[in-house]
């Protein structure tokens, strides 16, 4: 395995699509350079959509490098003008280091996205309610395919001892 490779070669391999906000196509890099701890993938993201919905990981950070485009970066409750050349820093917490970036210009809008790859980590979504939670996830694959993963509303909580019978 070769562990360098440039960026124009990667090979954009995975799509996101769903409903009218969320588009980008993703060329994963972490497992073809022999990538142990950290992800690492280049996202294009179409103009007016985004990638992934506002979220924070309480475990894993994530820094992204804008290479291409403009756009904006939700953080928290505040937003930031991103432009090539921004390097965005996303560590791990609650709600106020929510994240999301959104290509609000008239190209593509591409980044370079490095993340810490534990295999457990919890992600609340602020704008839905939901929470995603997995582990023994691995570099290059997706949270929902862990060998265990749940999305859920946090309204849908129930009590430590719920059904606890025994």
């Amino acid at each position: 395995m070769k562990p360098v490779v440039n960026l124009d070669e990667v090979e954009f391999s995975r799509t996101v699509k769903q409903g009218e906000k969320f588009e980008a196509r993703l060329a994963p890099i972490g497992p073809r350079v022999g990538a142990k701890l950290l992800g690492y993938n280049v996202t294009v993201v179409p103009a007016g959509k985004r990638a992934f919905p506002f979220h924070n990981h309480h475990a894993n950070e994530e820094m992204f490098l804008v290479l291409d485009g403009s756009g904006s970066l939700r953080f928290g409750d505040q937003e930031y003008p991103l432009r090539r050349g921004d390097l965005i820093a996303c560590p791990p917490g609650g709600k106020d280091v929510a994240h999301q970036i959104v290509n609000t210009g008239s190209d593509d809008l591409r980044y370079l996205s490095v993340s810490t790859m534990l295999g457990t980590d919890v992600c609340e979504y602020p704008d839905s309610g939901k929470y995603a939670a997995w582990a023994g996830r691995t570099p290059g694959s997706r949270p929902q395919d862990a060998p265990f993963a749940v999305i859920a509303m946090k309204s849908a909580t129930v009590d430590y001892y719920h059904g606890e019978d025994r």
